[in-house]
């Protein structure tokens, strides 16, 4: 099946899911086109097993819609940059502590408790995997995706300090999981060697490049809005900063990611301030949103959808289950040991530490990592694992965690 016409029958069921959605379920957008999207894909296997040409021809033709290249490549860069354009320096700057150490320090320990004890117990269990390749899952499953949660959260009326440290970890540690993601599979490949220096420079270069790359495309950006007053061109700016500037990471070999958190920080602030009229600033706010919205819907589908072509054991499920468990427990651990160091300067509460655990949701970088696993480092373990978190982390966690903050007024 053609490309555009795979796409395009993505955007119909994300248009007709989000329309039932919203007469006829009601939740929250996100969750709501998940839900639809995995019962569609168990209509389908259903079907399959009655008459097996039609899973099998859906599946083929999202073997052909690489999901990972479409995130990681295209989506990432667009969502992230619309995350950040909305964040406001005040907000940053009130948080900076508990956002900077949440998304690096937190991350860090995350991969090594959940890849250790994905190795562990994956061995124990009989099912044979290399360390390095379970620390692999142990960043992929680490970042965090609140977006589906953050307007329920807003709802349920949490502080916006709370509300910043969530958008604020979520928009940094995504590039940072990525980036630790990249170093160890650099280190994974078969014959490679790194010491600590080599790999310290490796994750210097993905990490500070990325930073330094955003700062100077953010700078570029404000200099041409500066010099002209045209809110079409604007936006068309914006979005060569977006496309061109992660083609250019990409080449450069620096994180993409964090260089469009960087720009989009810069373009919202001191950009729209100073360099933008308040009609092109309206018009720039309106488009992201939109786009962000649209990018969302896609995603939420899309993890949906990709049940088809999910294969697993009841060995894997029951793995699955328990570093679900250990996962969440990891999560609370490694916001937990960074807050003792910066309880004397931001107020960091035990209602803190539970809802930023349980609204920390993972999403759909987590499946696109895993999908871009080699075959051979066990990758259909890796891919099944991650998606039975996901989906509970959407539906469960993402359904309860207004209640929850209610419950801890």
């Amino acid at each position: 099946m053609h490309l555009f016409h795979l796409f395009s029958m993505v955007i119909v069921l994300s248009a007709a899911f989000a329309y039932i959605n919203f007469r006829v379920l009601k939740m929250p957008n996100s969750i709501g086109l998940m839900l639809m999207s995995l019962l569609f894909s168990v209509a389908v296997l259903a079907v399959g097993q009655f008459y097996p040409s039609v899973s099998e021809t859906v599946a083929e033709g999202f073997l052909d819609f690489n999901f990972s290249e479409l995130l990681l490549e295209v989506m990432l860069s667009f969502m992230l940059f619309a995350g950040a354009i909305h964040i406001r320096y005040e907000d940053l700057a009130s948080e900076k502590i508990s956002i900077l150490l949440f998304s690096t320090v937190s991350v860090l320990m995350s991969t090594f408790i959940v890849g250790f004890s994905a190795y562990y117990l994956l061995n124990a269990f009989g099912v044979p995997v290399k360390l390095i390749h379970a620390l692999l899952f142990g960043s992929l499953i680490s970042p965090t995706d609140p977006i589906a949660v953050l307007s329920i959260l807003k709802r349920a009326g949490v502080s916006k300090s709370l509300e910043t440290k969530i958008a604020g970890e979520s928009l940094f540690n995504d590039g940072v999981a990525v980036v630790i993601f990249l170093t160890l599979l650099k280190l994974a490949q078969p014959g490679a060697e790194f010491d600590a220096q080599s790999i310290a420079l490796l994750f210097g270069q993905e990490a500070f490049g990325g930073l330094l790359l955003g700062i100077g495309l953010g700078y570029v950006g404000y200099r041409l809005f500066t010099s002209i007053d045209n809110y079409q061109v604007e936006v068309l700016i914006t979005l060569a900063i977006v496309m061109g500037g992660y083609t250019l990471a990409h080449f450069i070999h620096v994180s993409g990611p964090l260089a469009m958190v960087a720009a989009g920080i810069i373009t919202g602030n001191h950009t729209k301030r100073r360099g933008m009229s308040e009609e092109t600033a309206d018009y720039i706010d309106r488009f992201w949103e939109l786009i962000d919205e649209v990018m969302n819907a896609i995603l939420f589908v899309l993890i949906g959808l990709e049940l088809v072509l999910v294969s697993t054991d009841t060995t894997i499920i029951k793995v699955a289950m328990l570093l679900l468990i250990i996962s969440l427990c990891s999560r609370y651990f490694s916001l937990f040991v960074p807050s003792l160091f910066i309880r004397w300067k931001e107020k960091i509460t035990q209602r803190t530490l539970v809802l930023l655990t349980w609204g920390g949701l993972r999403g759909g970088i987590s499946i696109a990592l895993a999908l871009s696993i080699q075959p051979d480092m066990n990758k259909n373990i890796w891919v099944s694992i991650t998606y039975v978190i996901v989906c509970f982390s959407i539906l469960v966690q993402g359904l309860t965690v207004g209640k929850l903050a209610q419950r801890l007024k």
